[in-house]
């Protein structure tokens, strides 16, 4: 079987390269275990390109196809793995970094994309500093992170200080301050070919990814078009010019933005695959395989087929359980309140946390999209309070 080095680990993937016939070679950090059967090696930083070299050099893999990531951390690595190798897809790093630096990303775009004003936070930079540049409020977050992970939203010094906390403090473009955005965020995933937008959807938060990493239930459902044709319109507008100013090669993308009266405010565009469960609702909603779109890139393959973009019958969305704050849920309580297309949820108290607090998944859909929508926001109270909320079966 050829081998596929894959920087960071997620199941869809993993059944996607089985699928294709390819053996896949793990690059991950611990804690994280690939299943029985994979080859993996254990690095410290899946940013350090140099150690993710060494740990390829040492595996001394045979039929290397090629390389991917599922990572936002490991884009730069994939890049200068497949240039050192001489392998299929993107190989320029340095175009990579404006799509890891948010600063860097945000001071390239012209200057009528309107977005956040954005700086690095140098050493010794204070709250006066940032506040007189950027407004009263802003937001404190790493320069090339994702997730929402390590972010803050600043009011007072003493928050700032706070925000500080989980950064070394030795680098001048190690975090960054954004000015604060205070509208509501819709996300497009879409596969960008040849200098232009193949393929896109849209998707709307039902809580911020800050919220979620604070305690908050993360979900997601896709938008319809038909509903929202301007929206669509200014998101795909976006889309092409943001990329084609910063020379995105061939990828799979993930782009933010926030929905304004003037219209969309850029956030910030990702050259990966987008997180969560995005790749599974996006493949139920319109038939869009990403994860093999994404396995196809690395391969250097040409499209044989023009993708989706039709008007689905249903639309999906999904929920990253948690556990509620106080009490216990069930598998067996969510499924007697709601329908559901697929739901895993353990109620186990040794169950790890993954991303988000997630200690379980929901798939769910629905012909209307505000349906769809009411029912999400429902199982997501319902988690957030044990219970205490719910609805009958019928009433979805």
């Amino acid at each position: 079987m050829p081998t596929m080095i894959v920087i960071g680990f997620r199941d869809g993937l993993d059944e996607a390269l089985r699928r294709r016939g390819l053996e896949p070679f793990y690059i991950v950090q611990p804690p994280v275990k690939p299943p029985e059967g994979r080859g993996f090696t254990y690095v410290s930083d899946m940013e350090n390109a140099q150690e993710i070299s060494r740990a390829v050099l040492a595996a001394q893999l045979d039929g290397i196809a090629g390389v991917l990531t599922v990572h936002e951390m490991g884009v730069f690595g994939a890049a200068y793995l497949r240039q050192q190798l001489n392998l299929p897809g993107n190989t320029d790093s340095q175009t990579t970094l404006y799509f890891r630096d948010k600063y860097l990303q945000k001071s390239r775009l012209p200057p009528h994309i309107r977005r956040a004003r954005c700086r690095h936070v140098s050493v010794g930079t204070s709250f006066k500093d940032l506040a007189d540049d950027l407004g009263e409020v802003f937001v404190v977050k790493p320069a090339t992170g994702a997730g929402a992970l390590r972010t803050a939203i600043v009011r007072s010094p003493e928050e700032y200080e706070r925000a500080l906390t989980p950064f070394t403090g030795q680098s001048d473009v190690e975090v960054v301050a954004e000015s604060f955005v205070d509208a509501p965020e819709v996300y497009m995933d879409g596969v960008w070919r040849n200098g232009d937008l193949k393929w896109s959807s849209m998707s709307r938060n039902h809580t911020s990814p800050l919220s979620a990493v604070q305690g908050g239930v993360l979900a997601a459902h896709i938008l319809d078009r038909r509903r929202r044709p301007t929206l669509f319109q200014q998101a795909e507008t976006l889309a092409r010019q943001a990329l084609a100013c910063l020379d995105a090669p061939d990828c799979v993308f993930h782009l933010e933005a926030f929905t304004e009266d003037a219209g969309l405010t850029f956030g910030e565009c990702a050259i990966r695959l987008p997180g969560a469960l995005s790749p599974q609702v996006n493949k139920l909603t319109f038939g869009v395989d990403l994860f093999d779109v994404e396995i196809g890139l690395a391969l250097g393959e040409e499209p044989t087929e023009p993708l989706n973009s039709g008007d689905p019958d249903r639309f999906y969305g999904y929920i990253l359980l948690r556990r509620p704050k106080s009490g216990s849920l069930t598998q067996q309580d969510f499924e007697r309140n709601f329908r559901f297309d697929e739901i895993q949820y353990s109620s186990s108290p040794d169950t790890p946390l993954g991303p988000y607090g997630r200690v379980g998944q929901a798939i769910v859909s629905d012909q209307n999209e505000l349906k769809l929508q009411q029912t999400i926001e429902e199982i997501v109270l319902f988690n957030a309070a044990s219970g205490g909320y719910a609805q009958s079966p019928g009433e979805s």
